[in-house]
């Protein structure tokens, strides 16, 4: 199997972005960006069954960021802690895997050098666990990828990275991204390349894709937008309600909070910044890398905020991209706690764009982001609202799965 490695360098999203600008025939000029396809025909088959099949191996890369052999690398990926930021990650795991579905995009009958017609875009993070082995700024990185599963459009791609502890490669994080395929001109959904599966393994990892699209539909028609509360949900909410009520006043209306704990309300951070064109995509809009770089940031500030020590991350899961970022949007970030259980804390950050000439205002992302404090007797997080009272059973549910 030939294996595409790559070692990049300095900013190793940008490293990337210029392997996917080669692969779609993208020139960029200063800060304007240059497409084959504003000037070259679009082949674009409508019919998945006219597009050659690829097996797995296909679409495998690997990506090596020598934070252990070059200083200016280690200096973008290291924390004031001397830990390693997570935000980088996200950013290069959300490259990494547009550049994994164009090789799976990729004609094999029409060499090394061919343009893809397709824009890949990232749609949904489906899960990004962490292993218990602490990410260092000081041993190379190696990220591994490949598609898993497709349907019509869209790709679930599985990604690895690993570092060498005690002179062994050790899996550090295992990522679930959900990529789909548009076309450029018209915008509508664009079929991809078939899998073929070979082996026992491929079999298990495309069923699990299957799985996990099921479970996607399901957790979407049981959503508390849509549903209420199960009866046991219910009954959380009500004991909740009980325990913060001042039973000797005779009325619903006087809350008492119990010791060793915070109102939900008062758990917010906020931030806001202006989206320049240095954050924009290879389509012109913000990458989503960056959004879920500052959302975790936030939501890593907020974690250390409430239980006063460095929280660990342990889970990132469940963020849909429901709308793309315009360059000039107001971005703002809104995070809270929402759960907690012994020494794990549950933080919801809330992504809206404010387009300060028509005033409109839109959600563009929720990110949910796990974290362990370390702290035995870490204060509990209570709603006093109905609405708080959802964002808890939220917290919940994406906590225990």
């Amino acid at each position: 199997m030939a294996v595409s490695r790559l070692s990049i360098g300095i900013s190793m999203a940008h490293g990337l972005t210029f392997q996917v600008q080669k692969m779609m025939g993208i020139h960029c000029r200063r800060h304007l960006c240059l497409s084959a396809k504003s000037v070259t025909p679009i082949t674009i088959q409508q019919d998945q069954k006219d597009l050659p099949m690829r097996r797995m191996q296909d679409s495998y890369q690997e990506v090596i960021i020598p934070l252990g052999q070059d200083y200016q690398v280690r200096e973008k990926y290291i924390t004031f802690m001397k830990g390693l930021r997570f935000g980088r990650i996200m950013e290069d795991l959300d490259t990494f895997a547009g550049l994994i579905c164009y090789t799976h995009n990729q004609d094999p009958s029409m060499g090394e050098k061919q343009k893809s017609p397709l824009s890949t875009v990232t749609a949904l993070v489906d899960r990004i666990d962490l292993h218990d082995t602490t990410l260092s700024p000081y041993q190379d990185l190696k990220m591994c990828g490949q598609v898993t599963w497709v349907g019509k459009s869209s790709m679930e791609v599985t990604m690895t990275v690993e570092q060498e502890v005690d002179e062994r490669m050790q899996k550090m994080l295992t990522a679930r991204f959900v990529m789909v395929a548009r076309n450029p001109v018209t915008k509508k959904a664009a079929a991809v390349n078939p899998l073929h599966i070979e082996g026992q393994h491929e079999w298990e990892l495309f069923t699990l894709g299957e799985r996990n699209k099921v479970s996607r539909l399901e957790e979407s028609q049981k959503s508390l937008l849509k549903t209420p509360p199960n009866e046991a949900e219910r009954e959380i909410i009500h004991n909740i309600f009980l325990n913060t009520i001042d039973q000797k006043s005779g009325t619903f209306s006087i809350r008492l909070k119990p010791e060793n704990s915070v109102w939900m309300e008062d758990t917010k951070l906020k931030t806001l910044g202006i989206c320049h064109p240095e954050q924009r995509n290879l389509y012109s809009k913000i990458f989503g890398g960056y959004l879920m770089r500052k959302a975790y940031e936030l939501a890593w500030a907020n974690a250390a905020l409430y239980c006063k020590t460095r929280p660990v991350l342990k889970v990132v899961d469940d963020i849909v991209f429901r709308k793309p970022v315009e360059i000039g949007s107001l971005l703002f970030f809104s995070s809270e706690i929402v759960y907690t259980e012994g020494p794990l804390l549950q933080v919801k950050v809330h992504a809206e764009v404010l387009d300060f000439l028509t005033g409109e205002r839109d959600t563009t992302n929720d990110f949910y982001f796990a974290f362990d404090s370390t702290v035995p007797d870490l204060p509990s997080v209570l709603p006093r609202t109905y609405a708080e009272s959802m964002l808890y059973l939220d917290g919940m549910r994406h906590l225990k799965d």
